[in-house]
């Protein structure tokens, strides 16, 4: 069923992202235009290099482009200092990644409770842990915990903090097919059932299909931008 949208959240316009290295300047972006819509699921794909790490920790607000724009909610956050950014991750982003970046001596709830501490209206950290099916560990470190089940506690961390948008960097990465499955189905139940802007970024094309949009880059540049009229179930993706 084709997904009804609220309106624009993000809109990106000639994006650039340029390194030095030594003293060879290396792009990474070369001029990307992208809008994300409020309540979507959208997917980035692309291989190793293309660009999209780097567009997501733009949008999110752990790096700043060399010049462009991206427009939060009719606010430029390119143009933000670093203490207003720091604000804006805090209360508006929610980050999900390949590895999953718990504090080893906390339990789960408490690596949850960590992201509620600094967040201006946080969700009760069980409820966020019950969101994601994983309440029953909550009293579990790291160390006890499967690699997909540390990753549903790193979804419970990021959405504790009510986000916006969840940005997802290669969520099912570390993980076999069947776990990645029950991880991509908690991410799109959050979508749905919360409402929450998803966004993932892969290189894993089957992914796709599960997606709202899906956006295609290569060379630090967008290809393609594709509707998905029928986004399929998880479970019948196979990769």
């Amino acid at each position: 069923m084709r997904h009804v949208y609220k309106d624009e959240l993000f809109r990106i316009s000639g994006l650039v992202k340029e390194y030095l290295v030594g003293e060879v300047i290396v792009p990474a972006l070369r001029g990307v235009d992208l809008s994300i819509k409020s309540g979507e699921f959208l997917v980035i794909l692309g291989p190793s290099g293309s660009g999209k790490s780097t567009l997501l920790n733009i949008i999110g607000g752990l790096d700043t482009p060399t010049s462009g724009s991206v427009v939060f909610k009719n606010e430029d956050i390119s143009a933000y200092s670093e203490k207003r950014l720091t604000y804006y991750r805090r209360n508006n982003i929610g980050f999900v990644f390949q590895f999953y970046n718990l504090i080893p001596n906390l339990t789960a709830l408490e690596n949850v409770e960590m992201a509620t501490q600094i967040s201006a209206e946080p969700m009760d950290a069980m409820d966020a842990l019950q969101k994601v099916d994983i309440s029953d560990r909550a009293g579990h470190f790291p160390s006890q915990l499967s690699g997909g089940e540390q990753q549903r506690v790193a979804m419970a961390r990021a959405l504790a903090k009510q986000p916006e948008i969840l940005l997802c960097d290669e969520p099912t990465g570390a993980l076999d097919i069947s776990t990645g499955k029950v991880v991509l189905h908690q991410l799109r139940e959050i979508n749905r059932n919360i409402g929450t802007t998803v966004v993932v970024i892969t290189h894993n094309m089957a992914v796709s299909k599960m997606a709202d949009r899906v956006i295609v880059m290569r060379d630090g540049r967008v290809r393609e931008i594709a509707e998905n009229p029928n986004p399929v179930d998880v479970e019948e993706i196979e990769w």
